[in-house]
């Protein structure tokens, strides 16, 4: 189990590097969110890359109207509990 957890610490630690490179790479970085499972780890992984600061870069939903009112509403309340500039 613990060889596990450090492959996990290892790939975490790979992509809040990839994050912050971006981030200084780049002038106009957006991650892409869907809601779904995928996007809320890569949001949870851009949190923890520049924490305690907030994201230098906008979060941005594409509304396709396929998903649920009650998804558009955990969307609007994470945004606002996470200070997001939420697009």
């Amino acid at each position: 189990m613990v060889a596990y957890r450090a492959v996990l610490d290892e790939l975490e630690s790979e992509a809040i590097h990839i994050y912050r490179e971006t981030a200084a790479a780049f002038r106009n970085p957006v991650l892409l969110y869907s809601i779904g499972k995928d996007s809320s780890v890569l949001l949870h992984l851009a949190l923890k890359a520049f924490h305690p600061a907030p994201l230098p870069f906008p979060v941005m939903h594409i509304d396709t109207t396929w998903k649920f009112r009650e998804m558009i509403e955990f969307r609007d309340r994470r945004a606002q509990e996470l200070n997001l500039d939420l697009r």
